[in-house]
C-alpha cells in the first residue's frame, strides 16, 4: 500500500463527517469508552506515530519514538495530537488530514527497506500506510452510527488492508465475499453468520517476504 491509499482514506472521511454538527462529537462512538471526538483525535494521533515510526533513518525497532503522550481525562485516549475543542468539526476534520498527508509524505519518501517497530510487528513503509488506513476506516465506523451519517468505504482498499495485514482472513471465511465487513469482523467489530465477534484480535505488520 502506498501514502495515497492513506490520503484517498481520509478524504472519504473528510467527505462523510463534513456536515457534522460542532456539538455532535461528544457523545461515546458506538461500543467503545471514548467520545466521538477522542475516536477521531486517537486517529489523528495514530496516524502522527505511524509517520514518526519510519521517518527517521534510525527508527527504533524496539519501541515507539518518545514523543510525550497523555490523557485528558481518565479512561481517555493517551495522546500527543489533540484538537482545540472549540474548533468544531471543521478543526477536526483537518487535523485529520493534516497527520494523513505526514504518514502519507513519509510513506512514500522512506526507503522500502526501511523498518519501524509496532507491537504488532516490525514494519515497513507499505505496512504502516495499511496500518493508517486501517485505523481511519474502522475508527470511523466506530463513530459513524452515533454521529448518524453513513459510512462504507470501497471494497478495494478494504481488501488492500486485508491482503497486507490480515492475510488468511478472507480464506476461512469463504461464505463473504465483501472485504469491508470481513475487515469488521477480523478488528473485532462485528460477527459474521457462523463466525462469532472476536474477542480478542491483531494484525500482522510484519513484510509478508519477511514471515515465517
Amino acid at each position: 500500500m502506498h501514502g495515497s491509499d492513506v490520503l484517498r482514506a481520509v478524504s472519504l472521511v473528510r467527505t462523510a463527517f463534513a456536515d457534522v454538527a460542532d456539538d455532535g462529537w461528544d457523545r461515546p462512538a458506538g461500543t467503545l469508552s471514548w467520545t466521538c471526538w477522542e475516536t477521531m483525535e486517537h486517529t489523528a494521533d495514530d496516524l502522527f506515530a505511524y509517520a514518526g515510526q519510519i521517518a527517521a533513518e534510525d527508527s527504533p525497532r524496539d519501541s515507539y519514538v518518545p514523543f510525550v503522550y497523555r490523557a485528558l481525562r481518565e479512561g481517555g485516549p493517551p495522546n500527543t495530537i489533540f484538537v482545540e475543542r472549540k474548533g468544531g468539526t471543521l478543526a477536526l476534520l483537518r487535523a485529520l488530514e493534516a497527520c494523513g498527508a505526514m504518514l502519507a509524505g513519509v510513506v512514500d519518501a522512506a526507503p522500502p527497506a526501511r523498518r519501524g517497530w509496532h507491537p504488532y510487528g516490525v514494519s515497513d513503509p507499505e505496512g504502516f500506510a495499511a496500518m493508517g488506513v486501517v485505523e481511519v476506516l474502522v475508527h470511523a465506523w466506530d463513530v459513524a452510527d452515533t454521529v448518524e451519517r453513513p459510512w462504507n468505504p470501497p471494497a478495494q482498499l478494504c481488501r488492500a488492508v486485508l491482503d497486507r495485514l490480515f492475510p488468511g482472513v478472507p480464506d476461512r471465511l469463504p461464505a463473504h465475499d465483501d472485504p469491508w465487513q470481513v475487515l469488521l469482523w477480523a478488528t473485532g467489530r462485528i460477527e459474521l453468520p457462523g463466525h462469532a465477534t472476536p474477542t480478542t484480535w491483531r494484525w500482522d505488520g510484519r513484510p509478508l517476504a519477511e514471515r515465517g
